[in-house]
């Protein structure tokens, strides 16, 4: 790309911001636009990048001919600062295809799937560094270890987490990849669950040399002329799996890792729950496959410290534990809940959980409360509608009315702190991917304050 300036639409997005990031690195002049400041737009103002939060298109680079434009579909299609961009000539695209870009040309490692991409992508980049291969990555959350969401290198290997939203992914040509998971999501985009599990089949038909999938998937030779290889946590037939894997008294899990080249011994995951377990076998795949000793394998498994809000352990004491979890869609929920049980054999859980989206809550609200029904005490807050804006009928009522747990409250958020004040509590889980982050802080330090 012959540019000097790229400018971001959105800038604050967890994808978007990884991309200014890069440019940043590659020595270009980097500024956008996002709607309300966060911690993501903070961190990058702190590394030089401007960012405003007012929508003004005289904020964008004048020379047409040198400057990028980079949207996030999030964005309304009536933004000005977009509507100017296209109307006046610039080079407009998708963040999709600017990550489609990058990596042409390059070695590309995908993580694509429901729900665990996040998790397994970063592990993955984590295995490539830690052992001095390295590489470049574009991830999903924030990196514990490297305290960012994206890693740069001189190997001309990109690792990237393949978001199927808007079909983004469709974007990425892999030379190894892997699909965790194909439970329908996103209806509002694909219209029928078989439409979203197309695009997954037209993903798999781009990876040119070794697509790892999760067995028992609805995928075939047929759909993709790269060679298949199977991973999971419970089917022994699958061809990279645990055995003797067991948790030790903190959740963490150990097992020996069987895989087309033998046995790892004693692999410990470094982070906890039965979940993170599964994502390291499917992230141990990738390395292998790209030719990474096991035993540096085993050992960056072990070091490695997760994802910010994926499992992520704020406090955790024997009286009271705080976990946040960006969990939103019921598989994941489902999934999690299972985790955290094993984790906290016998404990209390209350969750907190925010709905992402009114299509999500009006497509699979039955999904919401079957999952929701394994906590003890459920604590229901309002949608958070993103990009929507609301549909009739549809709230938080929709999934609260069916819910089974023990106990079950519906609150407003900015109810929240109060309520949770009076709450006694043992385990505390928040749930979703809106702005449910914002009280992770606060919550910490109010249970902190009660244990004294």
């Amino acid at each position: 790309m012959s540019y000097t300036d790229i400018y971001f639409i959105g800038i604050g997005g967890i994808g978007m911001s990884a991309l200014a990031r890069y440019f940043r690195f590659k020595g270009l002049r980097v500024s956008g636009y996002d709607r309300t400041p966060s911690e993501l737009t903070a961190a990058l103002e702190a590394e030089g990048i401007p960012v405003h939060y007012t929508d003004d298109p005289a904020q964008i680079p004048a020379d047409k001919e040198r400057t990028l434009v980079v949207y996030t579909p999030a964005v309304p299609a009536d933004l000005q600062e977009l509507v100017t961009a296209q109307a006046q000539g610039y080079r407009v695209i998708k963040r999709s295809r600017t990550l489609g870009e990058i990596t042409r040309g390059q070695r590309c490692l995908a993580v694509a799937g429901t729900h665990g991409k996040t998790t397994t992508s970063t592990l993955t980049a984590h295995i490539l560094t830690d052992c001095g291969e390295g590489c470049s990555a574009f991830l999903g959350g924030i990196a514990k270890n490297y305290d960012t969401n994206m890693l740069v290198s001189r190997t001309p290997t990109v690792v990237a987490e393949a978001d199927e939203f808007d079909r983004s992914f469709l974007q990425l040509f892999p030379d190894i990849a892997v699909i965790t998971a194909m439970d329908p999501d996103h209806l509002d985009i694909y219209g029928t669950a078989e439409a979203y599990r197309q695009a997954f089949r037209d993903f798999a038909a781009q990876v040119s040399g070794t697509l790892i999938m999760k067995r028992g998937l609805p995928l075939t030779q047929q759909d993709t002329p790269a060679r298949i290889l199977t991973y999971s946590y419970t089917d022994p037939a699958a061809d990279f799996h645990p055995e003797h894997a067991q948790p030790d008294e903190l959740g963490y899990f150990h097992y020996d890792l069987v895989w087309p080249g033998g046995v790892i011994e004693d692999v410990r995951v470094g982070v906890p729950g039965w979940l993170n377990a599964e994502n390291s076998i499917a992230a141990a795949a990738v390395c292998l496959c790209y030719g990474i000793a096991p035993e540096q394998v085993r050992a960056a498994i072990g070091t490695f410290r997760g994802v910010k809000r994926r499992m992520d352990l704020h406090l955790n004491t024997k009286k009271l534990s705080y976990i946040d979890d960006y969990a939103h869609h019921p598989d994941e929920l489902r999934t999690a809940i299972s985790s955290m049980r094993d984790i906290f054999p016998g404990r209390k859980l209350t969750a907190v959980f925010q709905p992402h989206l009114y299509t999500r809550t009006r497509d699979f609200a039955a999904g919401f409360a079957q999952a929701l029904s394994g906590v003890d005490k459920l604590i229901l807050l309002d949608i958070y509608p993103a990009r929507e804006e609301p549909i009739p009928g549809v709230s938080s009522e929709l999934i609260f009315k069916d819910v089974t747990a023990p106990e079950k409250v519906l609150l407003r958020k900015e109810e929240l702190m109060d309520y949770l004040a009076q709450e006694p509590l043992d385990v505390l889980i928040t749930f979703g991917a809106g702005n449910i982050d914002r009280y992770i802080e606060p919550i910490t330090a109010l249970l902190k304050e009660r244990l004294g």
